[in-house]
């Protein structure tokens, strides 16, 4: 192409329109069962948020809503997938009860490092009370009672639950230990 200096050109830059930028926030959860102190399964899996949950930590962050602490985990034991409408009051499952632990399990989380924080050095302990199918799992917490087994009246929030690919058969004295990394970043 030649160009005169009386000539008129025209050039626009676009950028990349298909690139998205934000933030990820993953919820993964890393399960080991025990049987007769044998391991004999492990799965993970990513854990959906709900609105509840990222409404709440948004107002945590820049509301200055008080934070919840401590977080406790939570089985469920109906065949039923959540999503992000599910709450604490409606978690569209219902709690199993069926464990030997008087309360939830606590989520003993360390502090945030590269962006993520995790119960990697205090797993979540169920020892299984009951012959039952386990579907999934949930993390929730504040409200009136979040450490009550089977609690959804208490006022608390919900802030991720989802099932599992496939359901577990857990028998009185079995063990689930959970692990929960919680990741916020650059997407």
């Amino acid at each position: 192409m030649n160009v005169k200096i009386n000539d008129r050109v025209e050039a626009s830059v676009m950028r990349n329109m298909d690139k998205k930028e934000g933030l990820k926030l993953t919820a993964h959860w890393n399960w080991e069962h025990w049987r007769d102190g044998r391991l004999i399964d492990e799965w993970e899996y990513d854990n959906t948020c709900s609105d509840e949950g990222l409404n709440f930590m948004l107002d945590v962050t820049f509301h200055g809503t008080t934070p919840i602490s401590p977080w406790y985990v939570e089985l469920f034991e109906s065949d039923t997938t959540p999503d992000g409408d599910t709450t604490y009051a409606v978690p569209v499952y219902t709690p199993s009860t069926a464990y030997d632990e008087a309360t939830r399990p606590e989520y003993e989380e360390a502090a945030a490092s590269n962006k993520v924080t995790t119960n990697t050095a205090n797993k979540a302990v169920f020892t299984i009370s009951d012959t039952k199918t386990i579907y999934g799992a949930a993390l929730v917490g504040g409200g009136s009672a979040a450490m009550t087994k089977g609690d959804v009246a208490g006022g608390g929030v919900l802030f991720s639950a989802s099932k599992f690919a496939a359901s577990k058969s857990v028998v009185d004295d079995d063990v689930l230990n959970v692990t929960i990394e919680i990741t916020l970043a650059d997407s």
